[in-house]
């Protein structure tokens, strides 16, 4: 199973944010941080901010937050948010493609038994779970220590 860059980027996002969480922190900053595109981060952001997992502040000074606590934030569900398509064959759902064995298919159970042990492992882990050691990974985004230990 792979997951796509946006998803990706969401929880790059989501991760940098909880570091961040006693000040907003930019798009720019985010992007730089990781060295990622700046437009594909916006889209994600948006969306972000659309299910809830962030507030957006606009004009000067503006910049983003989380607008959860990290504890509630669950890693299966951001995973789940972002990759509505979790089919890994073309006969799970939701795209559910009709296959002449479909009747008799252990491949089809198999595969359905991973892709639900796949996110029960990340239903397992909040985002304060992902920020973990908290100062080193704000050290290697070029977080300030003090503003990582909140």
């Amino acid at each position: 199973m792979r997951l796509t860059v946006y998803t990706d980027y969401a929880l790059r996002v989501l991760m940098y944010l909880a570091l961040e969480e006693d000040r907003l922190a930019t798009i720019t900053e985010i992007a730089d941080s990781f060295g990622v595109s700046r437009n594909h981060l916006m889209k994600v952001a948006h969306q972000l901010g659309v299910a809830g997992y962030i507030e957006t502040v606009r004009g000067r000074g503006g910049g983003l937050r989380l607008a959860k606590p990290m504890k509630a934030i669950g890693l299966g569900e951001v995973v789940r948010y972002t990759e509505p398509d979790m089919a890994i064959v073309a006969c799970l759902k939701p795209l559910d493609a009709p296959c002449v064995i479909r009747p008799c298919c252990v491949l089809r159970r198999a595969l359905e038994k991973a892709r639900a042990a796949f996110t029960d492992v990340l239903d397992g882990y909040t985002l304060e779970d992902l920020v973990q050691p908290r100062v080193r990974l704000a050290s290697l985004l070029g977080i300030s220590e003090s503003k990582a230990l909140g």
